[in-house]
């Protein structure tokens, strides 16, 4: 019952999404300001976890919603609007990025092919999982800063999908890249975060010893593990 709501909710936001994108390609400009209403927080958050910096983050989404009302005759609505809109934000976030570094590594048009053959193993870990860790707002500060030590691109994809909740799919259309490539590169954001956990969790010992939160949110998640 609670899938079929939240399905009927996507359909609807999309059919939403629709209508007001016709109205803003018509002229009303009061529509694409609902647009933007509607996902200037979201876009923040993305922009914000690739460049990791507040006034870039807010160029960004500016400069993305700009170029996005700029170009509404291109969007065919091959694609739902807000992945369309995400990855012009994306591609906005990682210029100001590459403006930062002057790093080739900043590119969405990387090559992905030599992740195509690559086939995520499952990882045994006795902690909470880094994306179990971002809703739990003590320990997301920890995670974001551990995400900074990844690549630009691992990143991205860690916070799309593990943070913004985007499908495999919807992944791989805002990179433009195969769904084989972005569940690599989710596979390898999540391994080398669990092993820049490791030693927060380390630290931990004493505090699970002593029957702290952050000791019982652990040993939680062991259980859990043992009975899956």
């Amino acid at each position: 019952m609670a899938a079929h709501s939240a399905q009927f909710e996507i359909r609807a936001a999309v059919s939403d999404d629709l209508d007001l994108v016709h109205a803003s390609k018509d002229g009303n400009v009061a529509a694409f300001e609902q647009l933007v209403k509607r996902y200037d927080r979201k876009l923040l958050r993305i922009a914000q976890s690739v460049t990791h910096n507040k006034e870039d983050s807010q160029d960004a989404v500016q400069e993305a919603f700009l170029k996005a009302y700029q170009n509404l005759s291109e969007f065919r609505e091959a694609s739902q609007f807000s992945t369309w809109l995400i990855r012009i934000t994306v591609n906005q976030s990682l210029m100001k990025l590459r403006k930062q570094r002057t790093a080739k590594e900043v590119s969405l048009d990387e090559d992905f092919q030599s992740d195509e053959d690559v086939l995520p193993l499952e990882v045994a870990d006795r902690a909470p999982s880094p994306e179990q860790i971002y809703g739990t707002s003590e320990l997301r500060n920890t995670l974001m800063r551990a995400l900074e030590g990844l690549r630009p691109i691992l990143r991205t994809v860690f916070v799309l999908r593990d943070v913004e909740g985007l499908s495999i799919h919807q992944t791989a259309e805002v990179l433009n890249v195969s769904q084989t490539a972005v569940k690599a590169r989710l596979w390898r954001a999540r391994l080398q975060l669990r092993e820049r956990l490791k030693q927060y969790f380390s630290g931990q010992t004493e505090s699970a010893a002593a029957g702290s939160w952050p000791g019982r949110f652990a040993g939680e998640e062991l259980r859990a593990q043992e009975l899956a």
